[in-house]
């Protein structure tokens, strides 16, 4: 229960950190890139509140393997 909670704190660390490194310009390239591999793949979820889960087991991913270093 309390790794979860971490993770999650992590993990909207991750998105802030990216959202700080790509000025906020959510469609610019990365993002773009971003959700053309990960958010629009074959057998993704639809609508917009699967899409920000989705990201946000990304962001919890991508913490976890920051943790790990």
């Amino acid at each position: 229960m309390i790794g979860r909670c971490i993770d999650t704190v992590g993990a909207l660390w991750v998105l802030l950190t990216l959202g700080f490194a790509t000025r906020f310009r959510f469609n610019g390239d990365y993002w773009e890139w971003r959700t053309k591999t990960a958010l629009d793949a074959k057998g993704a979820p639809e609508g917009k509140l699967a899409r920000m889960h989705l990201a946000m087991e990304y962001a919890r991913w991508a913490w976890r393997t920051r943790r790990l270093r």
